[in-house]
């Protein structure tokens, strides 16, 4: 089996030698597989996510993503690792308001140095996936909540990553364009995309991942597969 997440003896202080906001924490995620991290806030949630993207450095341990240590990358390396192989999708959107739709989607695709003319090919398949290919010219703030994630969505996946990190992604939506997102992701998971998600929403996570992990004090305090949780 082909893991695109591995964690090995992982820990995560901040300032002192109390207890730490993560770890000790071991974890592997399969290629094609959609975790959803749940806990209560303070839990360890978003710490694990940040060390799964290379935003922060563990304490202690190794953190491994598509084969590589990414914990003793410097600087530029990770975020040229960022940009060509993981892909983030967060709460409240990040999109730039004076860009178009199809221009924020293509805009990571033309930083690692993609041809203009493939990078547009893509985002064009993209949004038809999507379902926003009519608003390709609109921008942001013209877009509703749902709509805004699904360009998020786009933006994230454009460079092919070979995982795909979402932040409390229907955290911002209505209940309506909730369950817009809940259905994209499911969408995505059965085309084999290898997810991360991290929610407080118990039926987001229910109702698309295929294992969910739960966190307490920085601890997997449980561990199991969808359907044997609900």
């Amino acid at each position: 089996m082909t893991h695109v997440i591995e964690l090995d003896g992982v820990v995560r202080r901040y300032g002192g030698a109390g207890a730490p906001a993560l770890g000790p924490l071991d974890l592997r995620v399969a290629q094609g597989e959609a975790l959803a991290v749940t806990g209560p806030s303070g839990s360890g949630k978003s710490t694990l996510l940040n060390l799964v993207a290379g935003l922060d450095k563990p304490s202690e341990g190794t953190v491994t993503v598509d084969g590589r240590r990414i914990d003793r990358l410097g600087e530029h390396a990770l975020a040229r690792f960022r940009r060509e192989r993981i892909g983030m999708v967060f709460q409240f959107f990040n999109l730039l308001d004076d860009l178009t739709v199809a221009d924020n989607i293509q805009l990571p695709a033309q930083l690692t140095g993609t041809a203009r003319r493939g990078t547009a090919a893509r985002a064009g398949e993209l949004m038809d996936l999507l379902g926003i290919g009519r608003h390709a010219r609109a921008y942001p703030g013209r877009l509703s909540g749902g709509e805004r994630q699904r360009v998020a969505v786009a933006r994230a996946l454009i460079n092919r990553p070979a995982l795909l990190l979402a932040d409390e992604p229907t955290g911002a939506l209505d209940t309506a364009s909730g369950q817009d997102v809940r259905e994209l992701l499911g969408e995505l998971h059965r085309g084999g995309q290898t997810i991360v998600l991290v929610t407080h929403d118990l039926a987001l996570a229910e109702s698309w991942a295929s294992r969910t992990i739960h966190l307490v004090d920085g601890r997997i305090a449980a561990d199991t597969p969808a359907r044997a949780a609900r």
